[in-house]
């Protein structure tokens, strides 16, 4: 495995992620931000966070796996949530723990989440990138 996930002493845990990631593979892999589209283009859980979420989760998984790589590889994950407020947050957790359970995997890698005004499709209320590492 070419990452390994670290808190850091004088820096506080977050539940969800860890503050630092260290990659020492030698292939970067880019992501480009996923939707909750499924495999013939039709937006998943409109209206719906946390079925966003987890569709989105679910195509970064597929894209990782199509190039020989899982969440253990992942850098760092940057998501864009449309309209963001803190009470929301709830919802993308449980998207999270349910693209994690049906993956079997714990996604903690650090995370920056964004708030925006607008994605690309009004139907879409989040979008995901990921950077993974491999040897």
């Amino acid at each position: 495995m070419a990452i390994t996930l670290v808190n850091p002493g004088g820096l506080p845990e977050i539940d969800v992620y860890r503050q630092v990631s260290i990659a020492t593979g030698s292939k970067m892999i880019f992501i480009a931000g996923q939707v909750s589209w499924n495999t013939d283009g039709v937006t998943v859980g409109e209206g719906d966070l946390a079925t966003q979420v987890e569709q989105s989760y679910l195509n970064i998984g597929t894209a990782l796996a199509e190039v020989g790589a899982s969440f253990d590889d992942v850098a760092k994950l940057t998501v864009y949530a449309v309209d963001w407020t803190p009470d929301k947050m709830p919802l993308l957790l449980e998207g999270i723990s349910r693209a994690a359970a049906k993956l079997g995997v714990t996604p903690l890698a650090p995370a920056t989440l964004i708030g925006v005004a607008a994605l690309d499709i009004p139907d879409h209320l989040v979008e995901i990138e990921a950077t993974a590492i491999i040897d």
